[in-house]
């Protein structure tokens, strides 16, 4: 009996064999190519980490020196540094939040072209939004400024979010009131002051003066607004 059952149990373990056999023979290599693709999906994960990782922490270094140069009024220093960040780390938020800050030293120092192409940068290449509307506002009063007032309203055309729309309306409103646009200008003030908040109470009071100014209420203006709502 014993020698049955063993003689039995190999004809199991044989047939078993067999199927195993035929599943590999049929399905042996796609498991094997999926098997490899999820490990190299993983190692390619694992490496954009390691690099993106690596990167953040070289341009952090560089925005270190940046702080240092733009600190010390040193031109020649702050172009550089920001001119390695720019080639080196172009989807940086490193590098954007640096350009920001040399183009503020760049005005301070008198180099207004500079400073032009800095924040063009960041209006151009920053991934966040609220970087790239910051640089707009800022390129935008460079330029009305200059009185370049038609590519100040080509910055200000650009999409806004809304914690920026109503400080982009303002701006667009200083220009077109600067071109002689009055009517205008006026609608842009009236976004401008309906829009801003309470945390923003100082500069709703300037957009309101200078409605006033226009001889427009601003309050009644904001009343209609709400009834509009």
């Amino acid at each position: 009996h014993r020698i049955m059952a063993t003689q039995h149990l190999d004809l199991e373990e044989q047939e078993q064999l067999a199927q195993l056999k035929h599943f590999w023979n049929r399905w042996g290599n796609l498991i094997t190519w999926a098997l490899i693709a999820v490990l190299v999906a993983f190692a390619a994960w694992n490496g954009w980490n390691f690099w993106q990782q690596r990167q953040a922490v070289q341009a952090a270094a560089l925005y270190d020196q940046m702080e240092a140069a733009t600190q010390a009024g040193d031109v020649e220093r702050t172009t550089r540094v920001l001119a390695d960040m720019q080639a080196s780390y172009p989807g940086a938020e490193y590098a954007a939040q640096a350009a920001l800050l040399a183009a503020k030293t760049l005005v301070e120092k008198e180099k207004t072209a500079e400073a032009k192409a800095a924040l063009a940068w960041v209006a151009e290449k920053a991934a966040d939004s609220g970087l790239q509307a910051t640089a707009r506002l800022r390129l935008a009063s460079l330029l009305y400024a200059d009185k370049a007032y038609d590519e100040a309203l080509q910055q200000l055309s650009a999409r806004f979010d809304p914690a920026f729309a109503p400080l982009a309306a303002a701006r667009r409103g200083d220009v077109l009131l600067a071109q002689g646009k009055k009517d205008l200008a006026i609608a842009e003030y009236g976004k401008a002051y309906q829009g801003l908040s309470q945390e923003r109470a100082e500069y709703r009071r300037l957009v309101g003066i200078k409605l006033t100014a226009l001889g427009i209420d601003p309050e009644a203006g904001a009343a209609k607004s709400g009834e509009a709502k």
